[in-house]
């Protein structure tokens, strides 16, 4: 099963991963970062395809995918 490694320090929550993800199991949670903002988390992570597609378009580089 692909894991996700969120990196919640550099998450400015821009949310396009949670726009992007095509299974729709990334959400902005209610916990914020030494910086101040809300980072994302993974509601369902037996859903994860493995795309990669969240890990593409954060800007901040937050996200990693390990297979």
């Amino acid at each position: 099963m692909p894991e996700l490694a969120i990196n919640t320090d550099f998450c400015k929550s821009c949310g396009y991963c949670v726009l992007f993800c095509p299974k729709k199991i990334l959400k902005i949670g209610e916990v914020v970062n030494a910086n101040g903002y809300p980072f994302v988390v993974q509601t369902e992570p037996e859903k994860c395809i493995g795309c990669a597609i969240c890990c593409s378009m954060c800007p901040e580089g937050a996200i990693e995918l390990y297979k």
